[in-house]
Order: C-alpha cells, then sequence, then structure tokens
C-alpha cells in the first residue's frame, strides 16, 4: 500500500474513534453544561493549539514539507490557541468572552479547513513521510478539534431556554443560562 494511501485512510479513520467518544460520553455531558461551562471545555481543549507552531520547527518535520502547508498550518493553530486562552481568561466579562469563543471557532474551523485544503492541492498524502513527528496531528488531533468546532457552534446557536412566569433568575434558564449563571460570575 502506498504512503498515501495510508496517509487517507489514516485521515478519514481518525474521525471515527472520535465521532464514536464524542457521542458516548462528551457530548451528553456538553449538551448539558451551563453554556458558559461547555465553551470553556472547548476553548480549553483549543487553548493548546500553540503547539501547531511545530510545523515550522526543522527536525521536527522534513525539509520537503510545503512551506504553504506549514506555514498557514502553524500560524492558524498559533491563533486559534491565543483565541481560546483569550477565551478562557476572559470568562468573568460576558462583553469579551463570547466574541472570543466566537472568533476563536471561526478562526479555527478556517484553519482546519483551509490546511484540508491546502494539504488536498499541495499533495500532502504523497508527502505524509515529510510531517514527520507531526503526522499524529491530523490523524489523532485535528478530527477531535474540527468535532469540538461543529459542536461549539451548534452550542451557540442553540435558543436559550425560555423564560417561565414568576420564577425570576431561573425562570432565565437557571444553570443553562449564560447570564446569571454561576460561571458568568467566576
Amino acid at each position: 500500500m502506498s504512503p498515501a494511501a495510508i496517509f487517507n485512510i489514516h485521515l478519514v479513520l481518525g474521525y471515527v474513534p472520535w465521532l464514536l467518544c464524542f457521542g458516548a460520553y462528551i457530548w451528553p455531558r456538553l449538551r448539558l453544561m451551563d453554556r458558559v461551562e461547555a465553551q470553556r471545555a472547548i476553548a480549553a481543549l483549543h487553548s493548546f493549539r500553540f503547539f501547531g507552531l511545530v510545523f515550522l520547527l526543522p527536525g521536527v518535520v522534513g525539509p520537503n514539507l510545503p512551506a504553504g502547508f506549514a506555514a498557514f498550518a502553524a500560524y492558524g493553530d498559533f491563533a486559534t490557541g491565543l483565541l481560546a486562552m483569550l477565551a478562557l481568561l476572559t470568562v468573568r466579562r460576558p462583553s469579551v468572552f463570547w466574541p472570543s469563543v466566537v472568533a476563536f471557532n471561526l478562526v479555527g474551523i478556517v484553519d482546519l479547513v483551509v490546511d484540508y485544503y491546502h494539504g488536498t492541492v499541495l499533495d500532502l498524502p504523497d508527502l505524509a513521510g515529510q510531517l514527520g513527528a507531526t503526522y499524529a496531528i491530523p490523524i489523532v488531533y485535528v478530527p477531535l478539534l474540527m468535532i469540538t468546532h461543529v459542536a461549539a457552534f451548534y452550542l451557540l446557536a442553540r435558543p436559550l431556554p425560555q423564560a417561565t412566569p414568576g420564577t425570576g433568575d431561573e425562570g432565565r434558564g437557571g444553570a443553562l443560562s449564560s447570564r446569571g449563571s454561576p460561571s458568568s460570575a467566576r
């Protein structure tokens, strides 16, 4: 089997265990969490994307890894990681937290989609060996990142719980509301 075929199989199958794990263990909890806490959990995962700068390190990646792929992947991950950290640092300030959540998810998903595009255009499957130690990133880590971006957008688009008359703050969604929730006061 060619290296390109193995790489493509790895890319596709990398989603299967994460989707199974996400569906069985992660999504049921995220779906029930307070809106802020769910986005904080996703931001915590994405805050490690600063590690994508490794695509620029000679000796970690091969010398023939296309620069058009490496640079965009590295800086897109770095920007996403910094924006996710900003979201984590501003959780007590909803006026900054929510735009940061939207920003890191937009930048992050664009980064991943463009990385897939660059990988296709630059024939990355035939050069998969040039990924060196970073080979595991698109196979193991990227599927989870993509899945959690989709989940974050779903959670952002989900309507706030409706108020019930006469219940005060709990009527606005209680623990599920992003405003007035205990987590927004932290």
